[in-house]
């Protein structure tokens, strides 16, 4: 069960630690960090779509191409998976995910959600949950 759990649990890094840790470039890393704005250009033409992440003072372009999700906005929280270029100037990825926080941290942040947090053992952040 345990090996179960640790080959379908999902870990990012943020875009500081990412950009701190030159060893983190492979294809393949997950990284989480919010849209610039004004930073969006989209191609419909060819489905890509060109942004700025921001984490903090650390921002870094990103290219994409495939369906982008339609919480995908200025200053939504994002989490891309794919890999920096050689010059780590620039992120290619291959998966998007976005969510829009104000719809989603107002409902996890209500009593009812902290209830259901302690009875099923949820854990607000990964690292805490590694403790």
């Amino acid at each position: 069960m345990v090996k179960g759990i640790k080959g379908t649990t999902v870990y990012y890094y943020t875009l500081s630690e990412l950009m701190a840790n030159p060893a983190l470039s492979a294809e393949g890393v997950r990284v989480s960090a919010t849209v610039a704005p004004g930073s969006i250009k989209k191609d419909p033409s060819t489905m890509s779509v060109d942004f700025i992440m921001v984490d903090g003072v650390v921002q870094i372009p990103v290219h994409y191409i495939g369906i982008i999700p339609d919480t995908f906005k200025d200053k939504s929280q994002v989490v891309v998976e794919g890999s920096l270029n050689a010059r780590r100037t620039a992120f290619q990825a291959h998966t998007l995910l976005a969510k829009c926080p104000s719809k989603y941290e107002s409902q996890f942040n209500t009593e009812t959600g902290r209830q259901h947090q302690k009875k099923y053992g949820i854990q607000t952040d990964f690292r805490e949950a590694m403790r």
